[in-house]
């Protein structure tokens, strides 16, 4: 890599991360601030099976099509399975065919994104924004209205 690809680069991803999904960073109405939780390791074993815990606290993916969340057409609420704060209603539910439950849209201030190179090329990773925990990625080819697909490991989530 050149010094200019590198200085390139950098520049690109600093002004990358001044946008977001709604635009400029900084420029939405301002939102109440959601008090986070802090725990340790020890703690959420404590809290979680095995597999939440794999996925929520070291970022995994569970296997396509093993959640029973994805089969789940009841009216209710998807919450954090960390922390329980609501993320998503059944009403922005969608069968996208990948596998995971998938959702058009998020309950609005839960879910903070952040770039994700872990497969290489950029995607959009999003985490609860109340405990952390890793839900699942963000991509922007589902249905209308917004044409967003918030890809979520189903086990997650508690279905309410």
């Amino acid at each position: 890599m050149t010094r200019r690809d590198f200085l390139l680069t950098g520049f690109i991803l600093v002004l990358a991360s001044r946008f977001d999904r709604g635009g400029i960073a900084g420029t939405e109405s301002p939102q109440p601030r959601i008090e986070t939780i802090r725990k340790t390791p020890e703690e959420w074993k404590v809290l979680l099976t095995p597999e939440q815990y794999r996925v929520l606290r070291q970022e995994g993916t569970e296997p396509p099509h093993s959640s029973p969340l994805l089969k789940t057409k009841d009216k209710g609420l998807y919450v954090c399975a960390g922390c329980e704060i609501p993320l998503f209603t059944s009403e922005m539910k969608y069968d996208s065919h990948t596998g995971w439950p998938s959702f058009y849209t998020s309950i609005q201030g839960r879910l903070e994104t952040k770039p994700d190179y872990k497969l290489v090329y950029l995607r959009t990773e999003y985490h609860c924004a109340r405990c952390g925990g890793h839900q699942g990625h963000l991509f922007d080819d589902g249905p209308r209205p917004t044409y967003q697909r918030w890809c979520n490991n189903g086990v997650a989530l508690k279905f309410i």
